[in-house]
């Protein structure tokens, strides 16, 4: 009767056939394999007529097509009133997709499907590696790990990276593993695991696409970075600080009461770039990532959503709002992107307005109401401009300054004089936006600017045995030209434009 029988060859020696392998293939009268470079097909009965599938590795670009076509022919044959066996390295469901793909397909259809155990490739490795996977091993392929930009596993988890069948397929891994990976990092790689020939070899990571023996049968051991490099192994620490009994101080908090650390931590992140300091930043954007992470471990005990919830909805984001990059939107340069994420987040905010309509909406519903005033002054200008609601050209804006100072010098009362002064501040930042200067930025590094000379100043005053309480105002002065003067010239970017995906929102 028609039907699958999906027989797994083992590692590579005939000696690791299973007896029921062994018996299915002395009762047949032709096989199917995968591929005939396996050494185990030289050691059939002599009586079965072997049929492979390697002309397809070249006919062909890729490995999925390839298992595609042979997946189509496999299920072809099994329809025969004899149906056909299909031979596979190792298990037939392990780290084989073919396997796996007609095995669904043989139950959906209600075809009969046998499995014929083999010994996986994985028994051989971890043998010849001396390690037990549990109680974490990431498995991974090397075709999908080359593909990718960053590793696929936590990286305080240890790796096995199977199907290194050349030294780009190497390469590409390494690059991708040493994102996350130093160069000098202990790899090991297995070369032909459970055959005579064997060979386990420990390299550096940056390495392994030199060693001249990867082939069909390598597969690459990473082991892991230490304890607490893993964004889960955080999310861990975090859940145990508000467990019931962990820290009294961490378990009290809300969202509400940690809102001002969110902010002090932002700005500390802040402070690090403005100083241009690596290691600061390190530790700030840790800072930072740490209240993110409490506040998702509230809204996981108080049933409002989860850290997967949190990464799956900026993920969905970002791929939505990058149709250039994800999709088959073509652009021409960053203004036309910036145009674009603008155009999509207004979709995006209709389509929330339908489910949930407000009495009147705004462009400005969704400004943080939280931002520093510079910040906020700009990103209302940046929303309102998008409309249209802007000066034509920076003459306008121009003279908006000068009257908004005219003003401010007209003032007749304490009132009028704060109101003028709020209105020639939102006059200035508008300039700042029109000259694709970051307002709050260009502040922020004034406020440094002038901290950095003044203490130059007193560093000299000091030096000549001065107080700067003593000193004429000209004599500060002078001390003040000769500390600009003798200040290194500085290269930020940060005041450079407000970049209008700012606001994920």
């Amino acid at each position: 009767m028609p039907g699958l029988t999906l027989l797994g060859l083992g590692p590579g020696h005939p000696d690791q056939l299973t007896r029921e392998a062994w018996r299915v293939l002395e009762q047949a009268s032709e096989v199917y394999v995968r591929t005939e470079q396996h050494p185990t097909v030289q050691a059939f009965p002599k009586h079965i007529r072997v049929h492979s599938f390697d002309a397809l590795y070249e006919q062909a670009e890729t490995f999925e097509e390839v298992y595609a076509n042979i997946v189509n022919q496999v299920w072809t044959l099994a329809q025969r009133p004899q149906g056909v066996i299909y031979a596979v390295p190792g298990h037939p469901l392990v780290a084989e997709s073919t396997g796996v793909a007609l095995l669904q397909r043989a139950r959906a259809h209600g075809l009969p499907v046998r499995i014929v155990e083999g010994l996986s490739f994985l028994d051989a490795v971890w043998r010849a590696l001396g390690v037990d996977p549990f109680p974490r091993t990431a498995l991974l392929d090397a075709l999908d790990v080359a593909r990718r930009l960053t590793p696929p596993h936590p990286p305080s988890t240890p790796a096995l990276i199977a199907q290194l069948y050349s030294r780009d397929v190497a390469s590409g891994v390494k690059l991708t593993l040493m994102h996350h990976f130093p160069d000098e990092h202990p790899v090991v790689l297995v070369h032909r695991a459970g055959l005579p020939d064997e060979v386990v070899r420990e390299f550096a990571l940056y390495e392994i696409d030199r060693d001249p023996e990867i082939g069909l049968l390598t597969t690459l051991y990473v082991t892991p970075l230490p304890e607490g490099t893993s964004f889960e192994e955080f999310e861990n620490l975090i859940a145990r600080l508000r467990a019931p009994d962990g820290c009294p101080w961490d378990r009290k908090q809300t969202h509400q009461s940690l809102r001002k650390h969110l902010l002090e931590e932002a700005y500390e992140v802040l402070d690090a770039l403005d100083r241009n300091d690596p290691t600061a930043l390190r530790e700030e954007l840790g800072d930072l990532l740490l209240q993110i992470v409490l506040h998702t471990q509230i809204a996981v005990e108080e049933g409002e959503f989860t850290m997967p919830e949190v990464l799956k909805t900026v993920y969905d984001k970002i791929i939505r709002r990058h149709p250039h990059v994800f999709g088959d939107v073509k652009v021409k340069d960053a203004d036309e992107v910036l145009r674009n994420w603008e155009a999509i987040k207004r979709r995006e905010k209709a389509t929330k307005q339908a489910r949930a309509p407000q009495e009147q909406p705004s462009v400005l519903d969704d400004l943080p109401r939280a931002l520093p005033a510079l910040a906020q002054a700009q990103a209302i200008q940046r929303k309102v401009g998008e409309v249209g609601f802007d000066w034509p050209d920076i003459q306008g804006v121009w003279k908006k300054v000068e009257e908004e100072l005219d003003e401010v010098r007209t003032a007749t009362s304490p009132d009028a004089t704060t109101r003028e002064i709020g209105d020639l501040l939102f006059a200035v930042v508008n300039l700042a936006r029109h000259l694709d200067v970051d307002a709050e930025s260009a502040l922020r590094e004034a406020n440094q600017r002038f901290a950095r000379r003044f203490r130059e100043v007193e560093r000299q005053a000091l030096a000549q045995g001065r107080e700067l309480e003593r000193m004429s105002l000209e004599e500060m002065d002078a001390l003040w030209e000769r500390a600009k003067r003798t200040e290194p010239p500085t290269s930020n970017s940060t005041t450079r434009g407000e970049d209008a995906r700012g606001d994920e929102g």
